[in-house]
C-alpha cells in the first residue's frame, strides 16, 4: 500500500483540532498546577501577592505540609479507611448495578417493566433526610460502623439504567445459545455478559470509585467519633475546626495568626487528589482499552 497523502483541508482541520484540545488541556492543568505551587508558597506571599505560577527560594515554604502531617497517623488511617471503602464499595456496586441491569434487560423476564418502574420511581420521590437518618441509625445500626460508608452508595439507579441500556444492545441470541449449552444465569452473566460489557464496566467503575473517594457526607451523618473517618471528612475537620488549628499551633509552637491557613487548604487538596492523579496514568491504557473493546459488535 502506498503512503496516504493528507490534503490541505485535512491538515488545517487537524491543526485546529490539536490547538483546541491543547487549550482545553491547559484549562484543566493550570488550576491544579496553581494549587500545587500555592501549597508550597509561604503564607505571607499568598496574603500579600496572591497565587503565583513560579516560586522563588524566598517564597518557598513547606509549613502547610508540616502542619497537615503533624499527626501522620491520623492521615494514614484516614487514607486506609478511604481506600478500603472505595475498593470494597466499588466492587459491590459494580456487581449489583450490572446484575440488576442484566436482569431487567432480559427479554424473558416477565416482570421487568414493573421492577423498572419501581427503580425509576425512587429517582423522583424520596422520604427525605430525617426518615432516612432515623432508618439508618435506629434500625440499621449505621452509627460508627464502617459499612455505613459503603452501603448508602452501593447502588445507583442512574448507573443501573445505563447498564440496562447497554446490555440491551447485546444480542439476546447469545444468551439463548449459552442456555442451550447448559449455562446457568450466573454463568451467562459472568462469562457472556461481562466480557462484552467492558466499556460499561470501565465507565461505571470510574464514576463509582470517584464518588466513594470524594464522599464525606455519609461520614458526617453516621460517624460521631474519629475511628472510621475517611480522608475527605478528616481533611474537612482539619480545615474547619478552629480547635484543631489551635491544637496544631500549640504543638508547633506557632502563633495562631502565623498558621498557614491558606496554604493548608491547598495542601489538603493535593493530599486528597494526589493519589488519584498519580494513579490515573498507569490505569489509563486499561481504561481506554475497556472503552474500545466490544464497542464495535459484528
Amino acid at each position: 500500500m502506498g503512503l496516504q497523502i493528507k490534503g490541505k483541508d485535512q491538515i488545517v482541520f487537524e491543526v485546529i483540532g490539536y490547538i483546541i484540545v491543547f487549550l482545553f488541556a491547559l484549562m484543566c492543568v493550570i488550576p491544579f498546577y496553581l494549587i500545587i505551587v500555592g501549597s508550597f508558597t509561604s503564607e505571607n506571599t499568598i496574603i500579600t501577592s496572591g497565587y503565583r505560577l513560579w516560586l522563588t527560594a524566598k517564597e518557598f515554604s513547606t509549613d502547610a505540609y508540616k502542619m497537615a502531617f503533624k499527626d501522620p497517623h491520623t492521615i494514614i488511617k484516614a487514607y486506609g479507611v478511604t481506600i478500603f471503602v472505595t475498593v470494597v464499595g466499588t466492587a459491590l456496586s459494580i456487581f449489583l448495578t450490572t446484575m440488576t441491569g442484566y436482569v431487567l434487560a432480559r427479554k424473558d423476564f416477565p416482570w421487568k417493566n414493573g421492577f423498572s418502574f419501581f427503580f425509576f420511581f425512587t429517582t423522583l420521590f424520596n422520604g427525605g433526610l430525617v426518615p432516612y437518618y432515623l432508618l439508618c441509625t435506629s434500625y440499621l445500626g449505621f452509627t460508627n460502623r464502617i459499612y455505613s460508608l459503603i452501603l448508602p452508595g452501593m447502588f445507583s439507579v442512574w448507573n443501573m439504567i445505563i447498564a440496562k441500556s447497554f446490555i440491551k444492545g447485546i444480542p439476546f441470541e447469545m444468551v439463548e445459545a449459552a442456555k442451550i449449552d447448559g449455562a446457568g444465569d450466573f454463568c451467562i452473566y459472568y462469562k457472556v455478559i461481562l466480557p462484552m460489557a467492558k466499556p460499561l464496566l470501565a465507565t461505571i467503575t470510574l464514576f463509582v470509585a470517584l464518588a466513594y473517594w470524594n464522599d464525606w457526607y455519609n461520614c458526617m451523618l453516621f460517624m460521631s467519633t474519629g475511628e472510621h473517618w475517611n480522608l475527605q471528612y478528616t481533611l474537612q475537620n482539619i480545615l474547619n475546626s478552629s480547635e484543631a488549628l489551635k491544637r496544631i499551633a500549640v504543638l508547633t509552637g506557632m502563633q495562631v495568626g502565623q498558621l498557614p491557613s491558606e496554604g493548608l487548604k491547598l495542601a489538603m487538596t493535593v493530599i486528597a487528589t494526589g493519589p488519584i492523579v498519580l494513579l490515573y496514568p498507569f490505569l489509563q491504557k486499561y481504561f481506554v482499552k475497556g472503552l474500545t473493546l466490544g464497542a464495535v459488535k459484528g
